[in-house]
């Protein structure tokens, strides 16, 4: 019922034109309200309090003691950045001093404001009832005299918006701790920052853990991975090895082969080289048979032509001794043939 009566609060009582440029939502269920403040806000003294308000939006901003207040609806957040995240605050803790603030410096009042002074504070003790009256009893009663000092305002956060604003609530204390000295004096906004402190702490303890994890983890893959590559090297030196040998093994058949093929072409001179004597000493053997067997037919022709001889030379000169004393009688003979055919003309 609660969050139906905000929604129709801010259904029936639409924002006012502002010279900033604010859009508010409410997100449920979370602490995000839906606060858009693009810019670090123009934080205004409530006169007489302790409270900064921001009279540029059209939302109920305030800034009290180191922490950004917002009403939205019948609900208070509070935040240590100007844009949030928000988390919502028990109307039992909202320190006096925010409750205090009279309402005309509400930007955005709920419609339950209607009827109450704009000088004096909200009626919250007639609108949250007896029980929240009686445990808050004398809330709206002060010496505006003995209030404290404002506290410092977070200018710091000027240099943060748009994409350069921490979102993340670790990002945002760890920042405010280095920039903002500043130490809370009331007991809620002290137990925020104490909250903000310890989930700091416990996040810095799991990011250590998660950075030790990350750590080991990137130790033990540098370690498998020089575990692989330690087997790829050797792998590699056994391959290369293996090819050395491999290539060692083919020297040696090449170089046994050209040793065979060089014994080889020796044993092939060499069996030329005697078939050509064996040639050589076969046509010499041939000749020498042939001039034998020409010695042998000479001297055979010989030994058939010596019986003969005699026999031929005594016939000759006989021939010849008859021839010469034929000779005389033949010449005569020519001599009177030729006479007579001298007479026969």
């Amino acid at each position: 019922m609660r969050y139906l009566f905000i929604v129709l609060s801010v259904l029936f009582f639409p924002m006012t034109a502002a010279n900033a440029e604010v859009s508010v939502g409410i997100s449920f269920p979370g602490v995000s309200i839906g606060i858009n403040m693009p810019r670090y806000p123009t934080l205004v003294r409530v006169p007489g309090y302790p409270v900064y308000y921001d009279p540029r939006v059209d939302t109920n901003y305030f800034f009290y003691d180191g922490l950004y207040w917002v009403l939205q609806g019948d609900d208070w957040y509070a935040s240590s950045w100007y844009n949030g995240p928000w988390e919502r605050v028990d109307r039992y803790d909202v320190p006096l001093y925010v409750l205090r603030v009279p309402v005309r410096y509400y930007r955005q009042p709920p419609s339950y404001f209607r009827g109450w002074r704009a000088d004096a504070a909200p009626h919250w003790g007639e609108h949250w009832g007896r029980d929240w009256e009686q445990r808050r009893s004398g809330w709206d009663h002060w010496n505006r005299r003995a209030a404290p000092p404002p506290a410092p305002l977070p200018t710091y956060q000027r240099n943060y918006y748009g994409d350069r604003y921490p979102h993340a609530v670790e990002q945002q204390h760890s920042i405010r701790s280095e920039k903002y000295r500043y130490q809370p004096r009331d007991a809620v906004t002290e137990q925020y920052f104490q909250q903000r402190q310890k989930q700091s702490r416990d996040h810095q303890d799991r990011q250590y853990q998660q950075d030790q994890r990350r750590v080991e983890e990137q130790r033990q893959q540098q370690d498998q991975q020089r575990h692989q590559d330690q087997r790829q090297r050797q792998q590699q030196d056994q391959q290369r090895q293996e090819e050395r040998q491999r290539q060692d093994q083919l020297r040696q058949q090449d170089h046994q082969q050209r040793l065979e093929q060089d014994q080889q072409r020796r044993q092939e001179r060499q069996h030329q080289d005697e078939q050509r004597q064996q040639n050589q000493q076969r046509v010499q053997e041939q000749r020498q048979h042939q001039d034998q067997q020409r010695q042998q037919d000479q001297q055979r022709v010989q030994e058939q032509r010596q019986p003969q001889d005699p026999q031929r030379v005594q016939p000759a000169s006989q021939d010849r001794e008859q021839k010469r004393k034929d000779a005389p009688k033949d010449h005569g003979r020519d001599r009177n043939r030729d006479e007579e055919r001298d007479q026969n003309r």
